[in-house]
């Protein structure tokens, strides 16, 4: 059998790839645990040093995309194992607020920003979608670096998740077919947030209540010597599924987690989950700051563009997240602002799709991607400091958790 010499090369060059991220990423991780700073943003600093921005190392490639899918879905099939729906229910309503306002103030500051830039509609319907967006993969982490899942606001923050990308989706939706000159499919549109919806709800409801009724649901398979496969069987199946049906991956691997949370084997996994998660978080991390290309940022004027659209982005998203939010206390409820504000990889997919579409500029582009990575990378410090001193505090995880 003879294996061709190109495809090797390329093979021992992803390879080396995944090793430089990774060693990148815990070189980070181990400065910022020592200066008693949040470790993922040691790995999104990372990510920025050994990118395009600095020293060039590591270009984005398709194992990396990869890798990074894989470690956001499992942190989020982690934050699902840790979480139970009865805490999600007893937050409903503000977890309700908090998606709808936390969409609906961005997407107003948005639009208006960019038609007060003189964008065209369609530019400024795009602008207002990156806004929209929420990276739950970073705050996520950082509840639980903090131990901080079970309090009000991190359960909140969850529930909203949800409900926020079902909405992004939407309007992501609508600015594309806006753009598509008469091509918009209204039937297709209302065809895909029905789907959302059902399935969102038949696997909290239908599924965790399956699982309480037979709680020793992953012991039935032979084929498995312990639960954990069957349950990343279930992970990565409702992530691939909700990917198909246009929801984010994660959505569908939170759902699996939570299935998994009202089973007897829920202890066993965490502790086999806990490795993968390790392993595979760092370089969703890591490629969140190899995707920034500091060059675009050379002009005073595209800075001072950076800075205004990020401070809009964080007021708007802050703003709405905190009204939704304020039933909890006013403490909770800034918890849950701050906690809605990142942007991450979601708002930097909008603008890819939004230059792919020739609705914004190289410049746009870069500012949006700059505004993703600057509001992931104040998050995880500020919402230390707002817990700092509360008894939610545990052991960090994992890397970059």
């Amino acid at each position: 059998m003879t294996f061709p010499i190109a495809a090797a090369s390329d093979a021992a060059n992803e390879l080396g790839t995944l090793f430089i991220v990774l060693f990148a990423a815990k070189l980070g991780d181990e400065l910022f645990r020592r200066l008693r700073q949040p470790a993922i943003v040691g790995e999104i600093l990372a990510g920025v040093v050994v990118g395009p921005s600095l020293l060039g190392i590591v270009e984005p490639s398709r194992a990396l995309d990869l890798f990074a899918e894989l470690g956001v879905v499992f942190l989020l099939f982690w934050v699902g194992i840790e979480t139970k729906l009865s805490e999600l229910r007893a937050v409903g309503r503000a977890a309700t607020l908090v998606g709808v306002l936390g969409v609906a103030v961005p997407l107003l500051g948005g639009f208006a920003l960019g038609e007060a830039l003189g964008e065209s509609f369609a530019t400024a319907v795009f602008l207002a979608a990156a806004l929209v967006a929420t990276s739950v993969g970073i705050t996520s982490a950082v509840l639980v670096e903090l131990g901080a899942l079970a309090r009000p606001g991190g359960r909140t923050i969850l529930g909203a998740a949800v409900l926020d990308d079902i909405l992004a989706l939407l309007i992501l939706a609508v600015a594309v077919g806006l753009v598509a000159e008469g091509d918009f499919d209204a039937t297709g549109l209302v065809v895909t947030v029905v789907l959302s919806l059902a399935f969102v709800a038949f696997f909290a409801l239908g599924g965790t209540r399956i699982a309480r009724r037979w709680p020793q649901l992953l012991e039935a398979p032979r084929f498995a010597e312990s639960p954990l496969l069957p349950a990343v069987l279930l992970c990565l199946g409702l992530a691939a599924f909700a990917a198909q049906i246009g929801l984010a991956a994660i959505v569908g691997a939170f759902l699996a987690g939570l299935i998994i949370a009202e089973t007897k084997e829920k202890t066993p996994i965490e502790g086999e989950v806990a490795p993968l998660y390790a392993f595979l978080a760092p370089f969703f991390f890591v490629s969140i700051g190899v995707a920034v290309e500091l060059d675009r940022l050379a002009s005073l004027e595209t800075l001072g563009l950076v800075v205004l659209v990020t401070l809009v982005a964080v007021a708007t998203k802050f703003a709405g997240a905190w009204l939704g939010a304020r039933s909890l206390g006013s403490k909770e409820a800034t918890i849950v602002g701050v906690g809605m504000v990142p942007r991450g990889e979601v708002g930097i997919v909008v603008a890819s799709i939004g230059l792919t579409e020739r609705v914004i500029d190289q410049q746009l582009f870069g500012v949006i991607v700059a505004m993703s990575v600057l509001t992931t990378l104040i998050v995880p410090p500020l919402l230390r400091a707002l817990l700092r001193g509360d008894r939610h505090h545990l052991e960090p995880v994992g890397a970059g958790g």
